[in-house]
């Protein structure tokens, strides 16, 4: 297993990540067990989860199962230490956490101890904010993006960076928590935060989770110029385009217990154009004998600013089926003809 840099904190990641936002939904405390054994074994040392997870749905009920479930693993081996383990703060918007308050620096004590205390460990090697207080882009908010409809100032935005970042420096000295990282963030906030740590003090930011992958490709201009010169590292999440491109949705096929059959519309992933574009990303598997879910998720792994790309499996079936991803050759001729289908459909969802 490839081990990459986590930003400049000084850990090493491996290049596929562990995701577990469906521990306690789709997929059950022992199913779920048994992919972080067999991850492991794999070689995978990163494990990613939230304090608002499992999703599909989510809710008040099962807001922090996932980390509960992460926990009673570590309790249960004593292994915590074979991991890197991250998860994040909710924002605004989450109603049922904190009335749906902003992160803060009076919040983010009280939610580190919640998740310290689901999770039955002493500290968190990565610790995220899950969106920007003033707003993302990503979750298709794209199409009609407009940075001044959260209603705050720029210095008002630069002011809770910096507090922010005290309280999280007092959880770097208390032993909490060893490294700070970001979700769905964009070019310009990213460079704020790295500035404000360097003005104010607090940790430097080592990672962005955001969507990426052959089909949203977002972070390919001004967001990868900041991460590879910042060494900042990209943390993908749904690396197969929410199973998009496994191509098990084609032809109008919604098989049993998938995403789409708990979520019709796949979070406005669901377009006329998806099903064009990934037939021709199968073409382009077939044309290279390769898996298209190898494909698609070695290419999430292996972009020049990728720390670790993290795929979500509730199956342990699924699981093994991905980790095929690590012996592909990703060859100049298959790279350059990935490029040729991403001209030709462009984001499309």
């Amino acid at each position: 297993m490839k081990m990459n840099k986590l930003g400049r904190t000084g850990m090493e990641v491996s290049e596929f990540c562990l995701g577990t936002m469906t521990f306690g939904t789709q997929t059950g405390l022992e199913e779920a067990h048994a992919q972080i054994d067999y991850a492991l074994a794999a070689g995978i040392n990163f494990m990613d989860t939230a304090e608002m997870y499992p999703v599909n749905p989510t809710s008040a009920e099962t807001m922090g199962n996932t980390e509960i479930i992460v926990g009673e693993w570590f309790a249960k081996t004593s292994r915590r230490n074979q991991w890197v383990l991250a998860t994040k703060h909710s924002g605004a918007g989450v109603s049922y956490a904190r009335d749906g308050g902003m992160i803060s620096a009076d919040t983010i004590p009280g939610t580190i101890e919640g998740s310290l205390k689901r999770l039955k460990t002493d500290y968190i090697d990565l610790y995220q904010f899950h969106w920007p207080n003033r707003g993302s882009y990503m979750f298709r908010q794209n199409w009609g993006y407009d940075p001044l409809k959260a209603g705050m100032s720029r210095e008002e935005v630069i002011t809770q960076m910096e507090d922010c970042l005290g309280a999280l420096q007092k959880e770097v000295d208390r032993g909490t928590i060893r490294a700070f990282g970001l979700s769905n963030e964009s070019a310009w906030g990213t460079a704020q935060w790295l500035a404000a740590a360097e003005r104010v003090g607090g940790p430097r930011v080592a990672s962005i989770q955001n969507e990426y992958s052959l089909v949203c490709r977002l972070a390919d201009t001004d967001l990868a110029e900041l991460m590879m010169f910042e060494d900042v590292g990209l943390l993908p999440f749904s690396p197969l385009g929410a199973g998009f491109l496994s191509g098990k949705y084609q032809g109008g096929a919604v098989p049993d217990g998938s995403r789409m059959s708990i979520n019709a519309e796949m979070g406005g992933r669901k377009t006329d154009r998806i099903f064009d574009a990934v037939e021709a990303y199968l073409q382009v598997a077939k044309d290279f004998d390769l898996d298209p879910v190898h494909m698609a998720f070695a290419w999430s792994a292996r972009r020049p600013f990728v720390a670790s790309s993290i795929f979500g499996a509730t199956t342990l079936a699924q699981l093994e089926h991905a980790l095929g991803a690590v012996n592909v050759d990703l060859t100049p001729e298959l790279l350059a003809a990935l490029d040729a289908k991403h001209k030709r459909h462009p984001m499309p969802y």
